[in-house]
């Protein structure tokens, strides 16, 4: 599954464009939390009832990575056009080592497992682009993305390294601290300040940034005037709540309320945003 999965990516190209109906929902940092993935099917529709872009973080901390990251690859395997996978910072080898999932492959299986879901983490596209206004990464923007075509043109299999452009669309977060880029608590990548995410979007003609890689309270949080979003959709990860962005084709120029099922069978309130026009482009590359 992870050679035709891989297999799948590569044949894709660097650039995919697909149909209006590419996308109904973002979802995001799912973290081997397998069975609240089946409840977020079981309620946004499971494919190709909807059609669904994750944004990275499928395996590590939860107890159920193996399984998580299996249905994830068969819904991209067999729905290839209704289903899209972006690579999260822990679809890295220096980081799932260490974080639970190459625990998990050698025990329940053996360290070969690991390596061939490894050579699969290494072609994942790291960004997709939905009418030419939204972008979304897992982590955020890279005082070296320039354009997008540098995205377009990043090798693969690629592991993450240290710094540089792949590294901060797997790693960057926002901050309301900093002004222009800061250092990273994480130690790793930047911190961006309101002031860059505008710049970006004004430069490239963009509406918004989509991103995940932060847990909020609430499942989503906008950042720099709602030019930025970050979403989470892990219930109960830290005791926040999960999110999911849909995508809607009606124009709705407001948000909705929506109650979602979380792991401890409470409800949580939260707002979905809903975007215009839903032309898609995907960036495929890899990472």
């Amino acid at each position: 599954m992870c050679k035709a999965h891989r297999g799948t990516n590569i044949s894709e190209g660097l650039t995919a464009k697909l149909k209006a109906r590419c996308i109904n929902c973002a979802k995001s940092d799912i973290h081997g939390q397998y069975g609240d993935l089946l409840r977020l099917f079981e309620y946004g529709g499971f494919p190709p009832e909807a059609n669904y872009l994750f944004l990275g973080d499928y395996v590590d901390r939860g107890k159920y990575s193996l399984e998580t990251i299996c249905l994830l690859l068969a819904y991209k395997i067999k729905y290839p056009e209704n289903f899209f996978l972006l690579r999260g910072n822990h679809e890295c080898a220096s980081i799932n080592r260490i974080y639970g999932f190459y625990d998990e492959c050698k025990r329940r299986f053996n360290v070969r497992l690991w390596k061939v879901f490894t050579d699969c983490f290494n072609c994942l596209p790291v960004a997709a682009l939905i009418d030419d206004k939204i972008l979304c990464m897992h982590g955020g923007l890279s005082p070296d993305l320039l354009n997008l075509d540098q995205i377009r043109n990043l090798p693969r299999p690629n592991d993450v390294p240290d710094s540089g452009l792949l590294c901060d669309l797997l790693w960057s977060d926002p901050s309301r601290e900093v002004k222009g880029w800061g250092m990273n608590d994480r130690g790793v990548s930047y911190t961006f300040g309101p002031d860059k995410v505008a710049e970006f979007l004004m430069q490239h003609d963009m509406d918004l940034v989509c991103r995940a890689h932060q847990v909020v309270e609430d499942g989503y949080e906008f950042f720099a005037d709602r030019q930025l979003v970050t979403i989470f959709s892990a219930p109960n990860y830290c005791e926040g709540g999960f999110c999911e962005v849909k995508f809607d084709y009606g124009g709705f120029s407001s948000p909705r309320m929506l109650k979602m099922f979380s792991h401890l069978v409470c409800l949580r309130r939260l707002w979905l945003l809903n975007l215009e026009h839903a032309f898609c482009t995907s960036i495929v590359t890899s990472g």
